[in-house]
């Protein structure tokens, strides 16, 4: 089930985001601008309840998110550059770590690390990771979070290819994908077409 962010905004940031001669501290603010708009989408369903304020005038009915705060779990090293932006926005969230890196020859996951809060299984997670390829290291770490009892995960991306798309929808049907970009294809190496190269690599500047 994707959702793929539509607004001038988001469209302008993906442009630079695809230049190859966009420069890492350029590169990594512009993931965290995205980032923060899919959080606000991804953030749409969370609950509310109803709250008593005082103004400065009089006072006021308002609402504030209810219910356990959030986690935030990058899938690393990657999603590291999409975590900072959307934990500004949820301050109360948690973070939890699943490290995933491919096997360049079988493009498949294979993890090396993962620590969790605790009490995960009775909290949303937000999942961040810039790059929905293959969809083998998401689905990987969607199945360990809910091998630990979450059952409501929301996966956050850049930029998708319909094959991570239709992975995930297979492995996971009904689980939410919010993502600025679905892209057309993948190449030969599992790379989004056109995709915006390795954001790893991008972000953190080990071209």
């Amino acid at each position: 089930m994707a959702f793929v962010l539509d607004h001038p905004l988001a469209a302008h940031r993906l442009a630079l985001l695809r230049d190859r001669n966009t420069a890492p501290r350029q590169f990594r603010a512009l993931i965290g601008d995205l980032a923060a708009m899919l959080c606000y989408e991804a953030a749409r369903t969370l609950p509310l309840r109803p709250v008593t304020v005082e103004t400065p005038v009089a006072e006021a009915q308002c609402r504030q998110l209810a219910g356990p705060a959030p986690v935030v779990v990058p899938i690393l090293r990657a999603g590291l550059g999409m975590a900072d932006r959307v934990l500004e926005l949820l301050p109360d969230a948690d973070m939890g770590h699943i490290g995933l890196y491919r096997d360049e020859t079988t493009l498949e996951p294979v993890e090396y690390y993962c620590k969790l809060p605790a009490d995960i299984a009775d909290r949303p997670v937000f999942l961040v990771d810039p790059m929905l390829a293959t969809g083998g290291s998401a689905c990987d770490a969607v199945t360990q979070l809910k091998k630990r009892g979450v059952r409501d995960i929301r996966l956050l991306c850049i930029v998708a290819a319909p094959q991570g798309i239709a992975r995930m929808e297979r492995e996971h049907p009904g689980l939410p994908v919010f993502c600025a970009a679905l892209d057309e294809d993948l190449n030969e190496n599992g790379y989004i077409v056109p995709g915006l190269g390795d954001a790893g690599d991008r972000i953190f500047g080990t071209l």
